[in-house]
C-alpha cells in the first residue's frame, strides 16, 4: 500500500536543481534557473510552484529533499524549507540520497518510493566541501 500518493520532491544540491510535484496522478517537473534562483528565492520558488497547482499542504502530503552530496547552502535552504513546511502544515518529510535517482524524472521518483529508497528520518545531509 503506497503512503506517499502526493508529494513534491525538492533537488537544490548546486546542479540540476528541479522541483517536481505529484497531485492526484498528474506530475509536474520545474527546472530551477541556476542564474535566477538563488538560495533566498528558493522559498517563493518553491510557493508559487504548489499554489499555480492548487496543491493543498496537509498531513496527506509529502515532502522529499535530496540530502547530497551538494552545495552546503543549498541542502540548508531545502531542509529547512522541507521542515518549516512540515512543521506549519503537518506535512510528512523524507529525503533520498543523490546517488540513489541519477535521472530526476517520474519514472525514476516513483521507482525510488517505491523502492523505499527514502528515509522517514531526515539523516544528515552530505555536504560538498
Amino acid at each position: 500500500e503506497q503512503m506517499i500518493k502526493n508529494f513534491l520532491i525538492v533537488q537544490f544540491i548546486g546542479s540540476n536543481d528541479k522541483l517536481a510535484l505529484r497531485i492526484n496522478k498528474d506530475f509536474f517537473i520545474h527546472n530551477l534557473d541556476k542564474k535566477k534562483i538563488k538560495n533566498e528565492l528558493l522559498v517563493s520558488e518553491i510557493l508559487n510552484f504548489l499554489n499555480n497547482h492548487n496543491v493543498i499542504l496537509d498531513k496527506t502530503f509529502s515532502v522529499i529533499v535530496n540530502l547530497g552530496p551538494g552545495s552546503f547552502s543549498g541542502l540548508r535552504i531545502s531542509l529547512a524549507v522541507a521542515k518549516g513546511l512540515a512543521i506549519s502544515k503537518k506535512v510528512k518529510l523524507y529525503g533520498y540520497k543523490n546517488s540513489d535517482l541519477v535521472l530526476f524524472n517520474q519514472e525514476n521518483i516513483e521507482k525510488l518510493i517505491n523502492t523505499n529508497l527514502i528515509e522517514k528520518k531526515l539523516i544528515k545531509p552530505i555536504y560538498l566541501s
